[in-house]
Protein backbone atom coordinates (compact mmCIF):
# COMPACT_ATOMS: atom_id res chain seq x y z
CA UNK A 1 0.00 0.00 0.00
CA UNK A 2 2.92 2.29 0.80
CA UNK A 3 4.24 1.79 -2.74
CA UNK A 4 1.10 2.17 -4.49
CA UNK A 5 0.54 5.71 -2.29
CA UNK A 6 4.27 6.61 -3.18
CA UNK A 7 4.11 6.21 -7.31
CA UNK A 8 0.50 8.00 -7.05
CA UNK A 9 2.36 10.55 -5.36
CA UNK A 10 5.12 10.86 -7.94
CA UNK A 11 2.30 10.75 -10.98
CA UNK A 12 0.76 13.40 -9.87
CA UNK A 13 4.00 15.20 -8.78
CA UNK A 14 4.51 14.97 -12.56
CA UNK A 15 1.57 16.39 -13.78
CA UNK A 16 2.75 19.51 -11.49
CA UNK A 17 5.97 20.06 -13.01
CA UNK A 18 6.73 22.80 -15.42
CA UNK A 19 7.87 21.80 -18.75
CA UNK A 20 10.94 23.79 -20.91
CA UNK A 21 8.10 25.28 -22.90
CA UNK A 22 6.22 26.03 -19.92
CA UNK A 23 9.00 27.98 -18.00
CA UNK A 24 10.12 29.92 -21.26
CA UNK A 25 6.99 31.36 -21.35
CA UNK A 26 6.68 32.26 -17.59
CA UNK A 27 10.55 33.46 -18.22
CA UNK A 28 8.96 35.91 -21.24
CA UNK A 29 6.22 36.63 -19.48
CA UNK A 30 8.21 37.75 -16.61
CA UNK A 31 10.13 40.07 -18.67
CA UNK A 32 7.69 41.47 -20.51
CA UNK A 33 6.05 42.61 -17.20
CA UNK A 34 9.18 43.88 -15.60
CA UNK A 35 10.00 46.15 -18.98
CA UNK A 36 6.57 47.46 -19.27
CA UNK A 37 7.12 48.31 -15.00
CA UNK A 38 10.06 49.89 -15.57
CA UNK A 39 8.32 52.24 -18.61
CA UNK A 40 5.65 53.20 -16.08
CA UNK A 41 8.04 53.82 -13.27
CA UNK A 42 10.33 56.16 -15.52
CA UNK A 43 7.93 58.38 -17.43
CA UNK A 44 7.98 61.73 -16.03
CA UNK A 45 4.67 63.38 -13.85
CA UNK A 46 3.76 65.98 -16.13
CA UNK A 47 3.25 65.15 -19.48
CA UNK A 48 0.55 66.26 -22.01
CA UNK A 49 1.02 63.29 -24.92
CA UNK A 50 -0.72 64.04 -27.92
CA UNK A 51 -3.41 65.95 -26.24
CA UNK A 52 -2.29 69.50 -27.80
CA UNK A 53 -1.64 68.44 -31.15
CA UNK A 54 -4.91 66.54 -31.27
CA UNK A 55 -6.28 69.49 -29.95
CA UNK A 56 -4.31 71.66 -32.99
CA UNK A 57 -5.92 69.18 -35.64
CA UNK A 58 -9.71 68.70 -34.05
CA UNK A 59 -11.54 70.77 -36.59
CA UNK A 60 -10.13 69.18 -39.36
CA UNK A 61 -10.76 65.84 -38.03
CA UNK A 62 -14.54 66.33 -39.42
CA UNK A 63 -15.89 65.54 -35.76
CA UNK A 64 -15.96 67.01 -32.09
CA UNK A 65 -15.10 63.73 -30.51
CA UNK A 66 -10.40 63.62 -29.99
CA UNK A 67 -11.65 59.81 -29.44
CA UNK A 68 -12.96 59.31 -32.74
CA UNK A 69 -10.96 61.60 -34.37
CA UNK A 70 -7.64 59.76 -33.53
CA UNK A 71 -9.44 56.62 -33.82
CA UNK A 72 -10.73 57.26 -37.32
CA UNK A 73 -8.47 59.88 -38.64
CA UNK A 74 -5.07 60.61 -37.49
CA UNK A 75 -5.06 56.78 -36.35
CA UNK A 76 -6.98 54.81 -38.82
CA UNK A 77 -4.89 52.07 -39.75
CA UNK A 78 -5.05 50.96 -36.03
CA UNK A 79 -8.39 50.80 -36.18
CA UNK A 80 -8.76 49.30 -40.21
CA UNK A 81 -6.46 46.55 -38.65
CA UNK A 82 -8.44 45.70 -35.78
CA UNK A 83 -11.61 45.25 -38.00
CA UNK A 84 -9.44 43.35 -40.18
CA UNK A 85 -8.31 40.81 -37.19
CA UNK A 86 -12.15 40.61 -36.28
CA UNK A 87 -12.73 38.91 -39.36
CA UNK A 88 -9.75 36.54 -39.38
CA UNK A 89 -10.93 35.50 -35.61
CA UNK A 90 -14.57 34.90 -37.53
CA UNK A 91 -12.91 33.39 -40.55
CA UNK A 92 -10.67 30.89 -38.38
CA UNK A 93 -13.67 29.51 -36.17
CA UNK A 94 -15.52 29.13 -39.33
CA UNK A 95 -12.91 26.79 -40.28
CA UNK A 96 -12.80 24.90 -37.59
CA UNK A 97 -16.59 23.68 -37.26
CA UNK A 98 -20.52 23.93 -37.88
CA UNK A 99 -22.56 25.99 -35.04
CA UNK A 100 -23.65 23.58 -32.42
CA UNK A 101 -27.90 24.07 -33.05
CA UNK A 102 -29.76 21.09 -31.23
CA UNK A 103 -32.16 22.09 -34.41
CA UNK A 104 -34.96 21.51 -31.65
CA UNK A 105 -37.69 23.76 -30.28
CA UNK A 106 -35.64 25.09 -26.99
CA UNK A 107 -38.51 25.12 -23.83
CA UNK A 108 -37.98 29.05 -23.30
CA UNK A 109 -40.53 29.93 -20.73
CA UNK A 110 -42.66 33.73 -21.45
CA UNK A 111 -41.08 35.79 -19.10
CA UNK A 112 -37.78 35.08 -21.40
CA UNK A 113 -39.15 35.63 -24.66
CA UNK A 114 -41.12 38.52 -23.12
CA UNK A 115 -37.43 39.87 -22.45
CA UNK A 116 -36.27 39.22 -25.57
CA UNK A 117 -38.80 40.84 -27.43
CA UNK A 118 -38.37 44.17 -24.91
CA UNK A 119 -34.48 44.33 -25.29
CA UNK A 120 -33.46 43.05 -28.71
CA UNK A 121 -35.23 46.34 -30.72
CA UNK A 122 -33.75 48.56 -27.64
CA UNK A 123 -30.71 47.35 -28.27
CA UNK A 124 -30.69 47.97 -31.85
CA UNK A 125 -32.12 51.26 -31.06
CA UNK A 126 -29.24 51.96 -28.65
CA UNK A 127 -26.23 50.85 -30.94
CA UNK A 128 -27.59 52.99 -33.73
CA UNK A 129 -27.93 55.77 -31.32
CA UNK A 130 -24.29 54.91 -29.89
CA UNK A 131 -23.22 55.11 -33.39
CA UNK A 132 -24.61 58.38 -33.76
CA UNK A 133 -23.23 60.30 -31.12
CA UNK A 134 -19.54 58.69 -31.61
CA UNK A 135 -19.00 62.00 -33.72
CA UNK A 136 -19.49 64.36 -31.32
CA UNK A 137 -19.37 62.35 -27.78
CA UNK A 138 -18.28 58.93 -26.50
CA UNK A 139 -19.38 56.12 -28.27
CA UNK A 140 -18.59 54.49 -31.81
CA UNK A 141 -18.75 51.77 -34.06
CA UNK A 142 -17.28 49.01 -31.47
CA UNK A 143 -19.51 50.31 -28.71
CA UNK A 144 -22.01 50.14 -31.11
CA UNK A 145 -21.22 46.82 -32.57
CA UNK A 146 -20.74 45.53 -28.54
CA UNK A 147 -24.64 46.05 -28.57
CA UNK A 148 -25.41 44.44 -31.69
CA UNK A 149 -23.20 41.60 -30.46
CA UNK A 150 -25.25 41.23 -27.12
CA UNK A 151 -28.69 41.19 -29.13
CA UNK A 152 -27.51 38.45 -31.01
CA UNK A 153 -26.41 36.51 -28.17
CA UNK A 154 -29.15 36.76 -26.30
CA UNK A 155 -31.36 35.22 -29.06
CA UNK A 156 -28.58 32.54 -29.75
CA UNK A 157 -29.14 31.93 -25.85
CA UNK A 158 -32.90 31.85 -26.27
CA UNK A 159 -32.41 28.92 -29.16
CA UNK A 160 -34.70 30.45 -32.01
CA UNK A 161 -35.65 28.25 -34.37
CA UNK A 162 -35.08 30.41 -37.32
CA UNK A 163 -31.08 31.13 -36.49
CA UNK A 164 -29.96 27.74 -37.79
CA UNK A 165 -32.18 28.84 -40.81
CA UNK A 166 -30.22 31.72 -41.38
CA UNK A 167 -28.17 31.69 -44.93
CA UNK A 168 -24.29 31.76 -45.01
CA UNK A 169 -24.16 34.40 -48.21
CA UNK A 170 -25.86 37.25 -46.05
CA UNK A 171 -23.79 36.37 -42.91
CA UNK A 172 -20.95 36.20 -44.97
CA UNK A 173 -22.13 39.94 -46.82
CA UNK A 174 -22.70 41.77 -43.52
CA UNK A 175 -19.23 40.30 -41.60
CA UNK A 176 -17.12 41.98 -44.91
CA UNK A 177 -19.57 44.70 -45.17
CA UNK A 178 -17.49 47.09 -42.41
CA UNK A 179 -13.88 46.05 -43.51
CA UNK A 180 -14.80 46.18 -47.11
CA UNK A 181 -16.12 49.72 -47.11
CA UNK A 182 -13.30 50.95 -44.70
CA UNK A 183 -10.66 49.83 -47.49
CA UNK A 184 -12.68 51.02 -49.88
CA UNK A 185 -13.02 54.52 -48.62
CA UNK A 186 -9.55 54.21 -47.77
CA UNK A 187 -8.77 53.68 -51.28
CA UNK A 188 -10.81 56.49 -52.64
CA UNK A 189 -9.02 58.69 -50.58
CA UNK A 190 -5.58 57.84 -51.68
CA UNK A 191 -6.73 58.77 -54.90
CA UNK A 192 -8.63 61.78 -54.26
CA UNK A 193 -6.19 63.28 -51.77
CA UNK A 194 -2.81 61.12 -52.18
CA UNK A 195 -2.82 59.71 -48.59
CA UNK A 196 -4.77 56.42 -47.72
CA UNK A 197 -7.43 57.07 -44.90
CA UNK A 198 -6.74 61.32 -45.66
CA UNK A 199 -10.19 62.05 -46.00
CA UNK A 200 -11.05 65.55 -47.51
CA UNK A 201 -11.97 68.12 -44.81
CA UNK A 202 -15.50 68.93 -45.88
CA UNK A 203 -16.76 65.23 -46.49
CA UNK A 204 -14.43 63.80 -43.49
CA UNK A 205 -17.43 63.64 -41.21
CA UNK A 206 -19.31 61.71 -43.33
CA UNK A 207 -17.02 59.45 -44.20
CA UNK A 208 -16.28 58.53 -40.75
CA UNK A 209 -19.85 58.27 -39.91
CA UNK A 210 -20.76 56.22 -43.02
CA UNK A 211 -17.66 53.92 -41.88
CA UNK A 212 -18.74 53.35 -38.38
CA UNK A 213 -21.88 52.39 -39.00
CA UNK A 214 -20.86 49.74 -41.55
CA UNK A 215 -18.31 48.69 -39.07
CA UNK A 216 -20.56 48.34 -36.27
CA UNK A 217 -22.64 45.73 -38.32
CA UNK A 218 -19.69 44.17 -39.07
CA UNK A 219 -18.62 43.83 -35.57
CA UNK A 220 -22.06 42.87 -34.12
CA UNK A 221 -22.47 39.78 -36.54
CA UNK A 222 -18.89 38.68 -35.85
CA UNK A 223 -19.40 38.70 -31.87
CA UNK A 224 -22.88 36.82 -32.23
CA UNK A 225 -20.77 34.95 -34.79
CA UNK A 226 -17.99 33.93 -32.60
CA UNK A 227 -20.39 33.06 -29.80
CA UNK A 228 -21.92 30.80 -31.93
CA UNK A 229 -19.13 28.84 -32.35
CA UNK A 230 -19.11 27.71 -36.57
CA UNK A 231 -20.06 28.69 -39.83
CA UNK A 232 -23.94 28.14 -40.34
CA UNK A 233 -25.52 25.19 -41.55
CA UNK A 234 -25.57 25.96 -45.71
CA UNK A 235 -22.14 27.20 -45.65
CA UNK A 236 -20.86 24.07 -47.08
CA UNK A 237 -23.55 22.20 -48.61
CA UNK A 238 -21.36 19.03 -50.00
CA UNK A 239 -20.68 17.95 -46.38
CA UNK A 240 -24.59 17.97 -45.10
CA UNK A 241 -26.37 15.23 -44.43
CA UNK A 242 -30.00 14.51 -46.83
CA UNK A 243 -31.80 13.17 -43.93
CA UNK A 244 -30.55 15.98 -42.22
CA UNK A 245 -31.45 18.66 -44.77
CA UNK A 246 -34.64 17.18 -44.88
CA UNK A 247 -35.41 17.49 -41.13
CA UNK A 248 -34.85 21.26 -40.94
CA UNK A 249 -37.19 21.71 -43.54
CA UNK A 250 -40.21 20.95 -41.21
CA UNK A 251 -39.07 23.53 -38.99
CA UNK A 252 -41.52 26.26 -38.41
Amino acid sequence: MKTEKKSIRRIRNRGKRLDAWQLLLLFLLLCLTTVLGTIIWTMPENTSGLTDAVARLQEQSGVESPVTAVLLNFRGYDTLLEVMVLLLAVIGAWSLAKAPFSGQAADTGPVQMGVVRLLVPLMFLVAAYLVWQGSHLAGGAFQGGAILGAAGVLLLVTELLFLPAIPALPLRIGLVFGPLLFVVIALFCLCLTGHLLGYPEQAAGGLILLIETACAISIGLTLASLFAGGHPEDDHPQSVNPTEHSDKEEWP
